[in-house]
């Protein structure tokens, strides 16, 4: 006569921590993952710079979404994109558990005019991206790197935000047309992530299907928004922002176990939709 099983790991819901809980990708997680046991931390709860606070159980599995995320700023402050992207990314290691690292296409050189794979050489431009790089190798080895690209999603600060706003308030918005890569839905990407967990440790490139330049993403963002307002190209010389960006940083997988997200079409439609849902 078989037994029921009586191990207690097996008896009780995942325990997941989600570093960097009130962000875009941290309230799409969330989402996700809402049938375990999770926890959320932010800045407020965990500074991820700083050791782990004393309270803070050991989880079964992490997904660390904490990050600098401005790209412009980091040159400014290239040694507090350090603290929160590596220092950060080894403090959460250092709880023992498996954790998902979220890195960037920003890894990348931009010069390959081909999608970059998971085996392609790094060789990041700017300090946002070297930060990413080494929290890839802060990570350590029981962990999934996810790198992703373009990241939106109906909460937060990001690109689509942005442009809603400007959409509704000018008549025209001038926009870079010489950078490609792959918008990717928040929400797309925490589905994914749910599947990365069950595959082998390693290096996972996660963006949305298809690929445009930020000009083709606004001209799409209006159109699917109902805006009338004309979206004028430029160059990146032209906008000098701070930081360089690779000129084509499109990420596709060379791994057939990796899950396959929507097209990034999809994705908009889809955090429109939720978008309104919320109200936001």
């Amino acid at each position: 006569m078989e037994h029921a099983s009586t191990d207690p790991v097996a008896a009780r819901p995942r325990r997941v921590l989600i570093t960097g809980s009130a962000g875009q990708l941290g309230h799409a997680l969330a989402e996700a993952f809402a049938s375990d046991e999770l926890t959320g931390v932010d800045l407020a709860e965990w500074n991820v710079a700083e050791p782990a606070p004393s309270w803070l159980e050991a989880p079964d599995l992490v997904l660390h979404a904490a990050a600098w995320t401005d790209v412009d700023g980091a040159e400014a402050d290239p040694d507090g994109a350090e603290r929160a992207n590596v220092q950060g990314t080894h403090n959460v290691a250092l709880l023992g558990t498996p954790l998902v690292y979220y890195s960037s296409d920003y890894v990348f050189s931009g010069t390959k005019r081909t999608p970059y794979l998971e085996s392609d050489t790094t060789g990041p431009l700017s300090v946002y991206g070297r930060t990413k790089l080494g929290g890839e190798e802060a990570a350590g080895e029981k962990a999934w790197i996810v790198r992703s690209s373009w990241l939106f999603g109906a909460t937060g600060h990001n690109f689509l935000r942005t442009m809603l706003r400007l959409g509704a308030e000018r008549d025209e918005v001038a926009v870079v047309d010489d950078q490609r890569g792959c918008p990717t839905y928040v929400g797309h990407l925490a589905e994914a992530t749910r599947q990365i967990v069950e595959l082998p440790f390693g290096v996972y490139h996660g963006a949305a299907d298809g690929d445009c330049s930020w000009k083709e993403f606004t001209e799409a963002i209006f159109a699917e928004a109902g805006l009338s307002c004309r979206v004028r190209a430029i160059t990146t010389a032209e906008l000098a922002r701070p930081a360089p960006r690779p000129a084509h940083s499109v990420l596709r997988s060379e791994k057939p176990e990796t899950p396959r997200l929507p097209h990034w079409r999809e994705g908009l439609r889809a955090c429109l939709e939720e978008i309104e849902r919320l109200g936001q």
